[in-house]
């Protein structure tokens, strides 16, 4: 593996490790959390973060944690 792309590999896995963890902070894991494997094989540069499948609670979960992050973002501005 060349330089970029071990320095590309690397920011992938931290970036989907740091959500990883804020997700289960609020309680909630999205069990295919991972790389998007065409993506990461391609030329392109800009990989993406597959969220992957979950269950309807955990679809819940995440939107409650969402809308709540939204109304406490609107009352501080």
């Amino acid at each position: 593996m060349n330089e970029c792309a071990y320095g590309r590999a690397k920011s992938v896995e931290e970036c989907i490790a740091e959500l990883g963890t804020a997700l289960r902070a609020h309680g909630i894991t999205l069990p295919s959390l991972g790389v998007d494997p065409v993506t990461y094989a391609g030329s392109q540069p800009y990989t993406l973060v597959a969220l992957g499948n979950c269950n309807v609670d955990t679809a819940r979960a995440l939107a409650a944690v969402l809308r709540t992050a939204a109304e406490e973002g609107r009352a501080d501005g």
